[in-house]
């Protein structure tokens, strides 16, 4: 029998496949009694790194798997010894669903709209227009694609990125010459050793006049300082569910820049996202419980 944790009651991931043994962990410091057998563990949201530390010194784990797509902050705790898997896809609707809306919103002046509204304002004033625009998808994954699904109709020109050349997709190394034709830039790279400030002052430069960032990955991917000083000058807007720091704290020169719309990393939080989250975590079960290879697996570089 494999003995694994799971962050809720097996009935909550459909059942338990016949050849798994499970106990409930809930992410605290104390751990089931199992702990010397356990090889296969869900982690539960808001672990701390010194729990992280600890379970991953277990004797028999052998792989980690996370209710995330990112997983840039758990990724430093993992031993070369254990595997590290994510919950690729069961958050791509959600987040394409920010990409497009924070998008909309932005050029239609939803944000100016609804502080006028809370003035007790009619201040009416023309907007632009997402038909005729130019996006460019930087780290066109699963989630990029969706993007662009949810797209189709609005007359709009999708280019695709991503860290190498493909049909129909560009290879990274060719961004400069794209961005400065871009009316929209969505990041949605992971975090890497290579795409940390990946937007950074050159990146922005390149961009054309008037261009929205959107920025849906990680805040790391922004060199933060030289956003605030394209927003300032109002060259450029943005719209960013993520933020380098994060969270926000009070007083950061991001929360009064002009041209910014900022939401507090709930791109992938839906009503649904456990659900979706918890049904990858059932197919690993199933595969687990057979023998198959798991899925979704990251690497060292974070992919």
């Amino acid at each position: 029998m494999t003995r694994v944790w799971l962050p809720d009651p097996p009935e909550a991931f459909g059942g338990l496949p016949a050849g798994l043994e499970a106990d409930v962990w809930t992410g605290g410091d104390e751990l089931p009694p199992s702990a010397d057998q356990v090889e296969f563990i869900v982690l539960p949201f808001g672990v701390t790194p010194d729990t992280l530390r600890k379970i991953t010194a277990l004797p028999s784990l052998k792989a980690v798997q996370i209710l995330s797509a990112g997983a840039d902050r758990i990724r430093p705790y993992i031993p070369g010894n254990i595997t590290l898997y994510n919950a690729r896809g069961a958050h791509t609707p959600a987040t394409a669903e920010w990409v497009v809306g924070a998008m909309v919103a932005h050029l239609r002046n939803f944000p100016r709209f609804f502080a006028a509204q809370e003035r007790q304002t009619w201040d009416e004033t023309v907007s632009d227009s997402v038909a005729g625009k130019r996006v460019l998808i930087v780290g066109y994954g699963s989630i990029g694609a969706a993007v662009e699904r949810r797209l189709a109709g609005w007359e709009v020109t999708v280019e695709r990125v991503a860290r190498h050349a493909r049909d129909g997709v560009h290879p990274i190394d060719e961004l400069p010459r794209l961005l400065p034709d871009a009316d929209v830039v969505v990041i949605l790279v992971p975090v890497t050793a290579e795409t940390e400030h990946l937007v950074n002052a050159e990146f922005l430069r390149a961009m054309r006049d008037g261009a929205l960032l959107v920025n849906a990955a990680r805040g790391v991917i922004v060199d933060t300082d030289a956003l605030l000083k394209e927003l300032a000058s109002g060259r450029l807007r943005a719209a960013l569910d993520v933020t380098d720091p994060e969270p926000l704290p009070d007083g950061h020169p991001l929360w009064s820049a002009p041209g910014l719309l900022i939401t507090p990393h709930v791109g992938g939080d839906v009503h649904a996202s456990r659900e979706r989250a918890y049904a990858v975590v059932a197919g690993q079960l199933k595969r687990l419980a057979t023998g198959e290879p798991l899925e979704n697996a990251i690497g060292p570089q974070g992919y």
